[in-house]
């Protein structure tokens, strides 16, 4: 049989037509005599209909189980009335098989594959056949459709496909990298790239205007719900376009994915925030926008309090106090406040202060339920209300530490309320974050680094302050960030080496150091390098929040686990001590996995 349309896609519009399909057996239900199977490929399920007055294809509908391979040919009629499934394309028909052929016969599968409390485990070591569940297959198919709106977007705007080296060079100023060993040079190593970034910054010196790729890239860093050590990256770098020019086409190129994709809308324009702004308000660089919660500003005000905890953090050099006000918390138990001060302290935070507001117009122990109530002035107390607009039946949360750990733990805990007292507004919240510092401060050691990477170019005036203030240096850098998500971030880049060479030199970099990692970036700057920037999307990520999944691992074929492992094909694996001289390597210590055998 030759299959002449997908299961999924039989609707009334094929009354009366003969059709040939195939597909597994989805489930199968013997009704007094006639046997009725829900057929499923990767668009969808079709009821079809075996007749015991057709013998020879009925004998063979008895022989039946879940995940049989068949081909079937038959008519397509109208359901029987009452027997619709409007949630089915194919919900008001089924197909009368007139033949039927088993392409293959299936072992019992490991689960059902309308079980939904599969653990992960079970699911990456069985992916074959959780790819066959329709959510698996949904989610895959809308990775498509996104991947080519962005490809038929790209190339409509004059962007051209480039494929860039896998085999790079390691530059261990960023992430930590995957290396591979080289057999022809002895004791050398090549890189997985983490980015595409000095090549494609190279396309445009080489004069090719507009450049796209969706491309893997590696990072062997920590796991997360949102990372892996391989994704995949809308890559896109373009000449002779500023940074607001690249921002208008960019978020364009999303919109029209959200469009074609999952017949989305999202605003236009997106909203612009600086860095400044959205950490001050939020605590984040990627806020959720659903949650209208945001921080309020207290570290002026308690300068002039007795309160220790709350004084020392204002003075510190650094330092900030800032209150998080949530509508209606008051309703909040004693025991979900209490379980605030250890999620905060994940952050970094030594506590967490409270006030539950009972009567907002008494702004002292009357009106006003604390352990820290006591200890500050009522004029202090009306002005904290007055600052965060604090009504009664309201809890304010407050943190006091350095900034970098109050933005972080009061940035998490608006997140976590949001979401836990059902203050996320539906829809979609884009937004572009600008103006981020070009460097940031180990506080470890105090060695300066490049916040995003060191190819970010300055803003207008911003380039004389390498040396003498760094912290003070702004970059034209951008992220574009969704419900919470960074789904995108880029620059215009450096295209005069003479500020390339003072970057690196404010980094700490010799100029044999920039010339042993970057000469051959050096190089192609001196000659005529256009103005140029770019940006790269994470694929991953953005149909993440498309299909609404809680992991990226959902819309990748074939992901790792948090532990970096591939549980189909048991990756990462030994090798043969043959393959380790070949490539000049030996395993060190006796902990190491053992080399196979041969």
């Amino acid at each position: 049989m030759k299959r002449t349309d997908y299961c999924g896609r039989i609707g009334r519009d094929f009354l009366g037509r003969s059709v040939s399909v195939a597909g597994w057996v989805h489930r199968r239900r013997d009704h007094g005599g006639v046997i009725f199977v829900d057929l499923r490929d990767r668009e969808g399920l079709l009821q079809v209909v075996f007749d015991p007055d057709r013998p020879e294809s009925f004998a063979i509908a008895e022989k039946l189980r879940h995940e049989y391979c068949i081909a079937i040919e038959g008519l397509v009629r109208a359901r029987p009335q009452g027997t619709a499934n409007p949630n089915l394309v194919s919900g008001e028909v089924e197909v009368l098989v007139h033949a039927i052929e088993i392409l293959n016969a299936s072992a019992t599968p490991p689960f059902s594959l309308d079980d939904e409390n599969l653990s992960e485990t079970v699911r990456l070591q069985h992916r074959v056949i959780d790819l066959r569940r329709p959510m698996m297959q949904k989610n895959l198919m809308l990775r498509h459709r996104a991947a080519a709106s962005a490809r038929r977007f790209l190339d409509g705007h004059g962007f051209v496909d480039i494929e860039t080296p896998v085999l790079y060079k390691s530059t261990p100023e960023g992430a930590r990298e995957f290396l591979v060993p080289s057999r022809v040079h002895a004791g050398q190593f090549y890189a997985l790239p983490q980015s595409p970034q000095l090549f494609k910054q190279m396309l445009m010196m080489a004069g090719f205007d507009r450049y796209y790729q969706i491309v893997k890239c590696f990072r062997d860093e920590d796991l997360r719900a949102d990372r892996q050590p391989e994704f995949t990256q809308i890559d896109v770098e373009t000449s002779f376009m500023d940074e607001a020019e690249i921002r208008v086409l960019m978020e364009e190129l999303v919109r029209t994915m959200f469009r074609d994709a999952l017949a989305v809308e999202l605003p236009d324009p997106f909203p612009v925030r600086s860095f400044a702004e959205v950490m001050r308000d939020y605590g984040s660089d990627k806020p959720d926008l659903r949650i209208a919660l945001v921080l309020t500003e207290l570290t002026d005000l308690m300068r002039e309090v007795e309160f220790k905890v709350f004084r020392q953090a204002a003075d510190l050099p650094g330092g900030r106090v800032a209150a998080l006000r949530v509508p209606g918390g008051g309703a909040m138990t004693r025991k979900e406040i209490d379980d605030c001060a250890p999620f905060v302290a994940t952050w970094g935070a030594k506590g967490l202060a409270w006030i539950k507001v009972n009567d907002a117009s008494k702004p002292n122990d009357a009106g006003l339920q604390s352990p820290i109530v006591k200890f500050l002035p009522e004029a202090t107390l009306r002005e904290i209300l007055a600052r965060t607009g604090a009504a009664d039946g309201d809890v304010i949360f407050f943190c006091a530490d350095r900034k970098r750990v109050v933005d972080d733990a009061l940035g998490a805990l608006r997140t976590r309320i949001g979401h836990q007292r059902g203050l996320v507004e539906p829809g979609w919240k884009p937004l572009w974050v600008v103006d981020f510092p070009m460097f940031e401060q180990d506080e470890a050691t105090g060695a300066w680094g490049a916040r995003h990477h060191p190819f970010t170019a300055p803003k207008d005036g911003h380039d004389e302050r390498f040396a003498s203030d760094p912290a003070a240096a702004l970059a034209k850098a951008y992220d574009v960030v969704l419900n919470g998500w960074e789904i995108g971030g880029g620059s215009v880049r450096i295209h005069r080496p003479e500020v390339q060479a003072r970057v690196f030199e404010s980094l700490g970099l010799s100029e044999d150091d920039q010339r042993r990692k970057f000469g051959f970036l050096l190089d192609a700057l001196r000659y005529g390098a256009p103005p140029h920037g770019g940006i790269a999307f994470g694929l991953d990520r953005i149909v993440t929040l498309m299909c609404g999944a809680e992991s990226i691992r959902d819309v990748i074929a074939f992901p790792k686990t948090q532990r970096g492992q591939d549980l189909l094909v048991e990756a990462p694996s030994p090798v043969t001590e043959q393959q380790l001289r070949d490539l000049h390597l030996r395993v060190r210590g006796s902990d190491a996995p053992r080399v196979q055998a041969g």
